[in-house]
């Protein structure tokens, strides 16, 4: 039997704190990024903005993009990955196509999920997912859904929860399935289910966002369950939109872009200590 657990503002809160005066850089969570692409460098930008506007301490961005992140985030360590990055949590996939992943991209992205580090796969990095001894978070949203469960072996038309449990348990994983209720399922079979999002966050670059929130709630929290930082990092996430659309006082709100999400994460960790 599934086990549906509504997620509360005060739930997140366990997940958030403000640093303080014993903290360093390195205390406040090291998140590593290999996200993005020559095609979608927006991607990178999007993740790497979110993990430091998460409250990461310290971002190490090894992918492809590096030039457009250190424009926008000069903070950022950029440099390659040789082995020896130090990182909490990884965040792999965003704004990447499988399509056209190169077989060095391969083997890296491999190594890096057969390690021991928490990993946030996204995107483009979904097909691997199956093969990862890593702890992991997968987080595709309702076309990648299918496809990875059409790669497991899983037959689509059940339930939506009972498919997410499904999907976990057959990844021996966390899975963040996104969507207006977005639900994060544990292999255990308990499911977590966030509140409603505003309809505003349904815009291209919002799972970016997502993905690197994600890593720097992971990051932070490492002694944590994967399944329940997922969910405060999804909350943390709709919160931000909430305040970046005008939606602080309730709907219709104004459109947004996903910078906009990115850029409101900080209003959204003051409003969650306050």
């Amino acid at each position: 039997m599934v086990e549906v657990r509504q997620w509360r503002r005060e739930d997140s809160l366990r997940f958030v704190r403000a640093p303080g005066p014993d903290d360093d850089k390195y205390s406040r969570g090291v998140v590593a990024l290999r996200t993005g692409s020559a095609e979608f460098p927006g991607a990178a930008v999007l993740s790497v903005e979110a993990a430091w506007r998460a409250g990461a301490g310290y971002v190490r961005y090894v992918g492809s993009a590096r030039d457009a992140v250190l424009a926008r985030r000069p903070e950022t360590v950029a440099a390659d990955d040789l082995g020896r990055t130090r990182a909490d949590a990884w965040v792999l996939g965003s704004g990447t196509d499988a399509a056209t992943r190169t077989a060095e991209e391969t083997a890296a992205l491999r190594g890096i999920l057969r390690g021991e580090i928490p990993v946030v796969v996204d995107a483009g990095a979904l097909d691997l997912a199956p093969e990862a001894t890593a702890p992991v978070v997968v987080t595709p949203h309702a076309g990648e859904f299918s496809r990875l469960r059409e790669r497991l072996g899983l037959e689509t038309g059940a339930d939506r929860v009972v498919e997410a449990v499904q999907t976990a348990q057959a990844l021996g994983s966390t899975l963040l399935l996104k969507g207006s209720r977005t639900l994060v399922a544990s292999p255990d079979g308990v499911v977590i289910e966030l509140p409603t999002a505003p309809g505003w966050l349904a815009t291209a670059g919002s799972g970016d966002v997502l993905a690197g929130v994600l890593g720097a709630v992971i990051a932070a929290n490492p002694d944590a369950p994967l399944a329940p930082a997922a969910a405060a990092g999804a909350w943390l996430h709709a919160r931000a939109a909430r305040i970046a659309a005008g939606m602080s006082d309730g709907p219709p709100g104004h459109p947004i872009v996903a910078l906009d999400v990115a850029e409101a994460l900080p209003s959204a960790i003051g409003d969650l200590l306050s």
